[in-house]
């Protein structure tokens, strides 16, 4: 989520690269070089003082005689985060659980590191410890929508990203989870006017992802609706390739066909397009 919205914050989520704070060698140092002293010469008369020698240089301290940096660890959250920004999810709640006192975002990214190990409900039980240290983080109950869309209780997941947006009615990426969700429910109309107001804020909202939260997982029966609608949505935000390539796909989850395309005026556009006319005489062939 939403890598999950923030998989926020999962942000879904921003993962931080590790700082390995290891002690930085001092340079050794060494004696400066000093000049020669004069020669001693030999007195013409036996009772002649004896030269006069240079005194020797004070000793520096060199580097194995200086006390050694101490060693600083790196903190149990950068630790997780590292690990998580890896993939290794199951190191990374290990780490993120030796937190004595964890705070509502690490509750969070432990959530999105067993959301992506589809351990759903290790996930809730995450997304909801945070929720209670801070109930109005939009992007933990973003991701908490993610979790429930993935189990198909698309209800309990609507309800979710209805608060999110609540919270937060500027974010593209809860209103295109939210219009993703609908779709899956067969809320045609709710779910493209969800996806309009996700495109009037992010035009790019259907080709980028978010870092930091976790995306809506649509189900398999439903991405050809998800598809053709988000070709409708790359059309308002001037993006012709993008609309073919989704019409592409929404052909082949068997949602459309191309007798339906060419009557639907919000395509009008495409029709002049070698791509497009490509697309419909590949899929009108017996």
């Amino acid at each position: 989520m939403s890598r999950f919205d923030k998989l926020s914050s999962l942000p879904v989520l921003t993962l931080l690269a590790l700082l390995h704070a290891s002690p930085r060698p001092l340079p050794a140092q060494t004696l400066a070089d000093e000049p020669a002293p004069p020669s001693a010469q030999v007195p013409s008369q036996p009772t002649a003082q004896p030269p006069m020698q240079s005194p020797a240089p004070a000793a520096t301290p060199s580097a194995s005689t200086l006390p050694a940096a101490p060693d600083v660890q790196p903190a149990p959250e950068d630790v997780g985060d590292s690990l998580e920004a890896r993939q290794r999810y199951q190191a990374a709640i290990a780490a993120y659980s030796k937190i004595p006192d964890p705070s509502a975002v690490v509750w969070n990214k432990m959530g999105i590191a067993y959301q992506m190990m589809f351990n759903s409900k290790d996930a809730i039980r995450c997304y909801n410890a945070s929720i209670k240290l801070d109930p109005r983080n939009s992007s933990v109950l973003n991701n908490l929508g993610t979790v429930y869309d993935s189990l198909k209780q698309y209800a309990t997941g609507e309800r979710y990203y209805r608060r999110a947006n609540k919270i937060d009615p500027h974010s593209a990426l809860i209103l295109r989870n939210l219009g993703s969700n609908q779709l899956s429910q067969h809320k045609y109309k709710k779910g493209w006017e969800a996806y309009q107001s996700a495109l009037a804020i992010d035009p790019q909202i259907f080709q980028s992802r978010s870092s930091a939260s976790v995306t809506n997982p649509v189900s398999t029966q439903e991405r050809g609706a998800m598809h053709y609608y988000m070709a409708k949505g790359c059309i308002s935000a001037g993006n012709s390739e993008c609309a073919i390539d989704n019409l592409r796909l929404a052909l082949n989850e068997g949602y459309t066909n191309p007798r339906k395309i060419a009557a639907d005026v919000s395509f009008a556009s495409l029709r002049e397009l070698p791509a497009f006319q490509q697309l419909i005489a590949a899929q009108s062939a017996p």
